[in-house]
């Protein structure tokens, strides 16, 4: 029977709006195992639970939701010190889910941070003191590190110098043996040597071991600083057994270890550096000012002084200090390090420019539009440092294999002293083997396999203007199968012209475009503006319109003095009854061509025929490349489209597309892509516009066009900054790279360990061979991880474009 008091947890609770919301809320929070008492409270919208463990909040949360109600969660950044291993990473976790009203929480050792989504009641603070009981310090990422952890950082390279100093002159006399000469220092000199090496170079190891022991768990530092200080007791137990004489001593094997393993860490820590250089570079691209112009003169200020509708400067060859509208001046501007669009950007009035680029040969007025956290280049890195804390799924495997890695190593080595000194009756060999084997064992390398080669890969990608939200993304993108496109805006320019309009007998089509203009006149869809452009050209002002009612994947429907007037698709003329024969022969052709055709429909009750209006869009330059790219590596292509058959095949075959789903209604292109889904194939989803959304979440990857919408990034797990299509080719081949980094890299982890500790207990390894592999270990998974740094998109010229439909 469980006697531990009761955890009280509080937490609000959305969407209640009676008393039976409150019960419903009540017996489903009930049902809940280990809750012993509930009670919502309507007005403040909360409730409160008695249950037996803290970890029942996830079940709580979930239990809400089921009922159809919400939690409200916040995300909590904290940067984690003192982490050396995949073991203390697993500490680290489940120290903070353990803080009540912490639903998960996710540490990443290559970026030393932990995310942890918590109830809005939960304080920071109290996340901080529980990753200080489990052993490490934590701080927000906007506090300075300790002094101690700076001081820690500065002095790292000097430690492994002046250990390597002490520790040369006790392996020197090791080469001296191979050579046949005896140079072994007298045991006090050895002694002398190898105790500050123990003891002041090698504290941080009993420091963070020590902490360890008293959370109850084990990590790398433990194992080291048991090792070592076996071979230093060793040596020094021998030493005063026979204190005249020369005995065969390990203070050598001691030193050396722990100077090696401090020569690992530092050299990790330089290559993780390395990883986090994208994020470093990018976040360099923001000036720490700008010129405001203000009553009739410029004005610099700090940067966050600047406010949206401020009017900014930016002379040529400045970086543009925030995201804004040119309003005056045009120039050229590179992007390259937001985008990875290596040619200047052509700008004029009323064309954005993003903070971070560098203007060109112009000098320009900006009208601010974001400014601080809400610029493009913030949200890139805020999304590549999201994209960097998270981990993979196969990450799973890797914290389960760690959380029983540090004790079942004790235990081999332990069965290893006990082994040889029974078996042979040479304790003083059955300790060194012991030491070996403690000493290889290296759980680092396990940690850093999968996060050193997710921060080089996102890293590289968004340098070249592909943005990954996540690390599922990024591990699921390798095995994509199909690829399915829209076509409007991903594939094609979307920016369709009028390129035919034909009236029936007894009109004109000069009236028919200034009927079609009235209707179309407030509406920002690409076929409106192509009709607006058309009008404008013609020198035709439309007549105001009014009862304008949007039809969704039909058209618009408008009263124009005193006409109901309605302009769309074909389906949804069949569905008026307009009799389209007149022009039906001529729409065929048109539809052939790869147009787009619409229809301009008169009347409520039995609309009769006006006009055909046929619209066409280009074809983006680099959308055939794209699509054959996709094809080299046996990815099947799909085009899905609402527009009619006739333009989506045109394209399609332009492009050499396997499959098409034309006239498809927004909300049927979720079912699509489940459709695709069937018999388990991976399907990403490529699209641009609000109606893609639904797509892009239901696709197994949502890849999104940064020229489109926000909501449709949103809903992507990758962003395309370029909004061309042949980033979608390299954003599978940088995932496969990734995903084969990960892979190679735990592989190598696993095999150091596998091999190399039944390899120490059989007395194969001495324990600086051991200690140096344990080192060698590390650095060569994220030396890996770092060859990701040298990829490059394909960067092949495409054909040049042409028009479709």
């Amino acid at each position: 029977m469980n006697t531990a008091s009761p955890i009280e947890l509080s937490f609000p609770v959305q969407g209640m709006t009676c008393a039976s919301c409150v019960g419903r809320v009540e017996r489903a929070l009930g049902k809940v195992p280990g809750v012993r008492q509930v009670n919502v409270n309507l007005a403040t919208e909360t409730a409160t639970v008695q249950a037996a463990t803290p970890d029942v909040l996830p079940g709580l949360v979930q239990a809400v939701q089921e009922a159809g109600y919400g939690v409200p969660h916040r995300p909590v950044a904290l940067c984690i010190e003192g982490m050396t291993c995949a073991s203390c990473v697993a500490r680290v976790e489940r120290a903070l889910r353990q803080v009540p009203g912490v639903a998960s929480a996710s540490v990443n050792l290559a970026t030393e941070t932990a995310m942890v989504e918590a109830l809005p009641t939960v304080e920071p603070q109290a996340l901080r003191e529980a990753v200080r009981r489990a052993g490490y310090d934590a701080r927000l990422p906007d506090q300075r590190p300790a002094a101690g952890a700076r001081a820690q950082r500065f002095t790292e390279g000097h430690a492994v110098a002046l250990a390597a100093v002490l520790s040369l002159p006790l392996v020197v006399p090791m080469v001296g043996d191979l050579l046949g000469r005896h140079w072994m220092l007298p045991a006090w000199w050895q002694w002398l040597l190898a105790t500050p090496v123990q003891f002041w170079l090698g504290a941080r190891f009993y420091r963070a071991g020590w902490k360890a022991l008293r959370a109850g768990t084990g990590n790398m530092d433990l194992l080291v600083a048991l090792g070592t200080s076996a071979a230093y007791g060793l040596s020094v137990w021998l030493w005063l057994q026979d204190p005249e004489g020369m005995p065969h001593l390990y203070f050598e094997s001691s030193a050396v270890v722990i100077t090696l393993v401090l020569l690992g860490k530092w050299l990790e820590a330089r290559a993780k550096r390395q990883t986090t250089e994208a994020i470093r570079a990018l976040q360099a691209l923001r000036p720490d000012t700008a010129r405001l112009w203000r009553e009739g003169r410029e004005v610099p200020v700090p940067i966050g002084e600047v406010k949206p509708g401020d009017v900014v400067i930016v002379r040529p060859g400045e970086r543009v200090p925030v995201d804004g509208e040119v309003v005056e001046g045009q120039t050229h501007a590179d992007e390259s390090m937001l985008t990875g669009e290596s040619l200047p950007v052509a700008k004029h009035p009323g064309d954005r420019m993003t903070g971070g680029s560098v203007n060109g040969e112009g000098l320009v007025r900006l009208r601010t539009t974001a400014v601080g956290a809400e610029t493009a280049l913030a949200r890139i890195v805020r999304l590549v440092e999201s994209a960097q804390a998270a981990k993979a799924p196969i990450q799973r495997l890797v914290d389960r294999v760690s959380a029983v890695f540090v004790p079942v190593v004790v235990a081999i080595a332990v069965l290893t002293w006990l082994g040889w000194g029974l078996a042979v009756g040479d304790w003083e060999a059955a300790v060194l083997h012991a030491v070996a084997v403690l000493v290889i064992a290296c759980p680092c390398a396990l940690g850093l396999a999968t996060p050193a080669a997710i921060m080089a890969g996102t890293g590289t990608a968004a340098r070249h203007g592909i943005l990954i939200k996540d690390a599922e993304a990024l591990e699921i993108a390798h095995s994509v199968q199909v690829v399915a496109f829209d076509k409007t805006g991903t594939l094609t320019e979307g920016r369709p012209q009028l390129v035919a309009l034909h009236a029936v007998a007894g009109g004109t089509d000069e009236q028919a475009l200034a009927l079609a203009a009235c209707v179309q006149a407030g509406s920002e869809h690409p076929l409106a503006r192509a009709v607006m452009e058309a009008a404008q050209a013609r020198g035709i002002a439309p007549a105001p319109a009014s009862a304008v009612k949007a039809v969704p994947g039909r058209g618009v429907q408008a009263e124009v003095d005193g006409r109901t007037l309605s302009l769309g698709s074909t389906r949804w003329m069949d569905e008026l009854g307009v009799d389209r024969s007149a022009l039906a022969e001529l729409a065929a052709r048109l539809q052939s061509e790869g147009r787009t055709v619409s229809w301009l429909a008169e009347g409520a009750e039995a609309p009769r025929l006006i006009a055909l209006l046929a619209f066409g869009d280009r074809v983006k330059r680099t959308a055939r490349q794209a699509v054959a790219a996709l094809h080299r590596r046996g990815i099947h292509t799909v085009l899905v489209s609402g527009d009619n058959a006739g333009s989506v095949q045109a394209v399609a075959a332009q492009l050499g597309i396997d499959e098409v789903r034309a006239e498809v209604l927004p909300a049927d292109k979720a079912a699509i892509v489940a459709q695709l889904r069937e018999g388990r194939r991976r399907v990403a989803m490529v699209g641009d516009g609000i109606n893609d959304a639904p797509a892009l979440a239901a696709a197994d990857v949502g890849m999104a066009m940064s020229s489109g919408t926000d909501v449709a990034m949103h809903a992507a797990g990758i962003t395309l900054m370029r909004g061309d299509p042949a980033l979608v080719a390299d954003a599978i081949d940088i995932s496969r790279r990734t995903t084969r980094k990960i892979h190679q890299n735990l592989f190598w982890a696993f095999v150091y360990n596998v091999v190399g500790i039944p390899l120490a207990a059989l007395g194969g390894l001495s324990p600086v061979i051991a200690g140096a592999a344990m080192a060698l270990s590390s650095v060569s998974v994220v030396t890996n991880a770092l060859t990701l740094t040298r990829w490059r998109p394909s960067g092949q010229q495409a054909p040049q474009q042409g028009d479709a439909s």
